[in-house]
């Protein structure tokens, strides 16, 4: 399955707190479990909340003496678009696809990944203040006035993608809006924010895929660096956790990577 060029799946927000590292893990050992040999780089060298999860998971494994299917991981500590790319074409080389999680903020760097991503991930969760990262509402309407700076960047990046001549062999690239926690939105205010998505991915052509809810057992798995998929290493599962699963096997689905199909009890 391996490839010259691994695909390249970008985690992008500039809004933190919509559950973006916590996607961009489960999305990365998923691919693992379905047999693609995954990296990953955490352009956030403040928190390094991905970097630090594959930390764990690597201990966690070391200190049970198992092998649990992971990723290769980075973090890129600086501000050159340049020493950036020499850095993933190093650590993605014989790798399948390389995974991106960016700073909940403004960043030169994450702008640059986001703009060359074959599939760019923005999640949201269902709020206008979130919604706002990408279009502006009307106050009485809630219809979409006008695109936010974020959105128009992504469409300039796709219609220069679009241009880029046979020789290149660049891929399309796909733009998917994450809703995450939904479980938590006023119902009329969902079906609000459902119908101004719906308006905006009409005119700057993205797809919107529904997400992972709030649950605790995300923030649980953290120190141990498991995730839900983890199977015969969690304990004793509830129902809400087998719900979280399934949720999580949709999202992998929605997202239409190149990856294999499911394989038994072993894989996502």
């Amino acid at each position: 399955m391996t490839s010259a060029a691994p695909h390249r799946i970008v985690f992008a927000n500039e809004k933190g707190g919509t559950g973006k590292s916590t996607t961009a893990v489960h999305i990365a050992v998923a691919l693992a479990y379905r047999g693609a040999k995954v990296a990953a780089i955490d352009l956030d060298p403040r928190q390094r909340t991905l970097h630090r999860y594959f930390e764990n998971r690597a201990e966690t494994m070391e200190r049970r003496g198992v092998d649990l299917p992971s990723a290769s991981f980075a973090v890129h500590d600086g501000d050159d678009p340049a020493a950036l790319e020499a850095q993933a074409r190093e650590l993605a080389m014989g790798h399948d696809f390389l995974i991106f999680d960016t700073p909940g903020r403004d960043d030169p760097l994450a702008r640059h990944v986001a703009t060359e991503a074959d599939s760019l991930i923005t999640p949201l969760n269902d709020s206008f203040v979130d919604f706002d990262l990408i279009g502006q509402v009307d106050a009485e309407t809630f219809k979409v006035r006008r695109l936010s700076f974020y959105a128009e960047l992504i469409w300039e990046a796709r219609m220069k993608r679009s241009k880029a001549t046979i020789e290149e062999q660049r891929r399309e690239m796909d733009w998917i809006v994450v809703r995450n926690r939904t479980g938590y939105t006023e119902a009329r205010n969902m079906q609000r924010i459902e119908r101004a998505l719906t308006e905006l991915s009409k005119r700057v052509g993205f797809r919107v895929a529904q997400g992972l809810s709030e649950r605790v057992i995300y923030r649980e798995l953290f120190p141990s660096g498991l995730t839900l998929l983890d199977k015969g290493h969690l304990g004793e599962l509830g129902t809400s956790h087998l719900v979280a699963r399934q949720e999580l096997r949709e999202l992998l689905h929605a997202l239409r990577l190149p990856v294999g199909e499911e394989n038994g009890d072993k894989a996502a």
